[in-house]
């Protein structure tokens, strides 16, 4: 890992908004800079930047992050390049030893093991072990893939056996094992390895880390493909195979192809379609479709032409249609009977693939046909019936031209007029609305809002007593995790040297989602040039306000508490404690 002092140096020497200026021409917008978003088409600019507090935040489609979020997001750099490049284009070196990054809980097993090295030992090991291995080197080599293919997929393999990787993992009883799904225990204690004799595949996230595996069987078998369960690294409905190694691919090739099998993704780069990810045992999920949606403006689902792939493809329309953008496209392509991706390219050819690609079907036309054979449109019945089952799917759609074609398609089809569609569909043609960026954020927390105040200006830490706010009894109605997110930044704020960047600080972690919500409340406030003094009032009130109640339900919890049995000595402490009054001081 690198370590995060580095990376907060290296952000203080670089200006995100020179870094994104290089990609995507900015211009002045009063207390900070705009254009319009890389990420999706827009015609009015949504896309902003705090040159203070050095990140960006998309209003159209919620694009946020660094600079090193931005390298990732537009040029499909993973997280260690876009810290190399950022380093590069200011004279640093980046460290290659570990060095003092936080832990972060997601990454952290029971006992402090660094889940992800555990997963990159696995790795390494299942790779070691498709060298000793003649039975899969020979399977490979049927399925046409070559050793650099193999390489760059970091492809393994699992021995047979049931506990292989003792070999491995010195600890193997460790719960971090278990925790990752690499190693079970059964009912009699016996632990055993999840993957035997099977071809792995690391299933790796944006940043290059391993943080599952896929492993499918070389003969017959079931499962035919096995993944990795749900832990703390890997989540399914969020990760896709290959995209760390198609990022390139995909920018250059302008479109994305979106494939059901690991075998189908390592085929097609074999044969130079090299812009292709599958999803891992799961349907497509919305998040899959808005991570692919700004990698690129094209998205390609190619599914078998059986029933199972229709009904696949169907899934992934439902759930792309609430991410489209006017200028984006998704579309469907149903490959010949009996054949998948990966037997397809290797007896046609890429070429002959790519002019499949060019044939898919566009979304729009794929639900108007999909839902029009489930009725005669000759009968006023039928026509009622597709209306009927159209509505709930037309107005997930929000992409505003996209949805007014569809509409009037829609009437025309059915033969009613469109205002009468979108009367029974409950659409209303509001006047175009403000930017978003000119509107106050919707309501927070009491906590948020001192955190977003902490964000805008660390100073105002220096307000803050944090006597009350380490964890103890009685937190009724209070969001610990806030809590706690706040605790951490007041630590960070009360420590000697430069300001922090706290979006990329907090990058991974628990708090990350809510640190990106809060950097949106500080955009607007910056646009509205609130002066210190009124900032200083605000929080003032706002911690006030807080501690009053960590102050009320700790008092009511230990009142409640000393009805039952007598309070320890910690308690009595505690309780002389919330009777002092709240102070705040000021730092002008």
């Amino acid at each position: 890992m690198i370590p995060q002092s580095f990376i907060q140096d290296l952000l203080h020497r670089v200006d995100i908004v020179d870094v994104i200026d290089r990609h995507v021409k900015l211009k002045k917008a009063g207390a900070n800079y705009a254009a319009c978003c890389p990420f999706h088409s827009e015609k009015s600019p949504s896309f902003t930047v705090s040159q203070t507090k050095q990140f960006y935040h998309c209003f159209g489609c919620g694009a946020h992050g660094t600079a090193v979020g931005f390298l990732m997001e537009y040029s499909g750099l993973g997280f260690v390049e876009a810290i190399k490049d950022l380093a590069q284009s200011v004279g640093m070196t980046v460290p290659e030893e570990r060095g003092d990054q936080p832990r972060r809980a997601r990454t952290e097993g029971e006992n402090g093991e660094d889940l992800n090295e555990l997963m990159l030992t696995a790795a390494q090991f299942f790779r070691n072990a498709l060298k000793d291995a003649p039975q899969a080197i020979a399977y490979l080599k049927k399925r046409g893939l070559s050793g650099d293919i193999a390489k760059k997929f970091g492809v393994g393999y699992a021995p047979e056996g049931w506990q292989n990787l003792e070999r491995a993992f010195p600890n193997y009883q460790s719960s971090a094992l278990t925790t990752l799904g690499l190693v079970k225990q059964n009912d009699e204690g016996r632990r055993y390895d999840i993957f035997r004799d099977r071809i792995m595949f690391p299933i790796v996230d944006v940043k290059g880390n391993v943080i599952g595996f896929g492993g499918r069987v070389l003969d017959s078998g079931e499962p035919k493909y096995l993944n990795s369960p749900e832990t703390p690294l890997f989540e399914k409905g969020r990760e896709l195979y290959g995209l760390y190694q198609a990022r390139r691919a995909i920018r250059d090739a302008g479109r994305v192809i979106v494939v059901e099998g690991y075998m189908d993704v390592v085929a097609l780069a074999q044969h130079g379609v090299e812009y292709a990810v599958a999803t891992l045992g799961t349907a497509t999920t919305p998040t899959h479709v808005q991570k692919l949606l700004r990698q690129t403006d094209e998205i390609v689902f190619c599914f078998d032409g059986d029933n199972a792939g229709r009904r696949a493809a169907w899934r992934a329309l439902e759930n792309s249609l609430a991410q489209l953008a006017d200028g984006k496209e998704v579309r469907f392509l149903f490959l010949p009977q009996g054949e998948d991706p990966d037997s397809y390219v290797r007896q046609h050819g890429k070429e002959q693939f790519e002019k499949l690609l060019d044939s898919a079907i566009p979304l729009s036309q794929f639900l108007l046909n999909e839902l029009s054979s489930h009725g005669d449109r000759n009968t006023h019945e039928g026509r009622a019936k597709l209306l009927q089952e159209a509505k709930p799917l037309i107005k997930q759609i929000t992409a505003p031209m996209l949805s007014l074609m569809m509409r009037k398609q829609l009437a025309e089809i059915t033969g009613i007029t469109q205002q009468e569609l979108d009367g029974e569909f409950q659409i209303k043609t509001a006047p175009k609305a403000a930017p978003a960026r000119r509107t106050a954020p919707a309501q927070r927390s009491i906590t948020q809002t001192v955190i977003e105040l902490l964000v805008l200006d660390g100073a105002l830490a220096r307000l803050a007593d944090r006597a009350l706010l380490a964890p103890g009894i009685g937190l009724a109605g209070i969001d610990q995790h806030e809590l706690a997110a706040l605790n951490r930044l007041l630590e960070l704020l009360a420590a000697d040297g430069k300001p922090l960047n706290i979006g990329e600080y907090f990058r991974d972690t628990e708090h990350s989602d809510l640190f990106s919500a809060v950097e949106v409340g500080v955009l607007w406030r910056q646009e509205q040039g609130f002066s210190g003094e009124e900032l200083e009032a605000e929080f003032a009130g706002a911690w006030r306000q807080l501690v009053e109640r960590i102050r009320k339900a700790r008092t009511n919890a230990l009142l409640a508490k000393s009805r039952q049995q007598p309070w320890t000595p910690e308690e009595q402490s505690q309780f002389l404690l919330l009777q002092q009054p709240v102070t705040v001081n000021s730092t002008r």
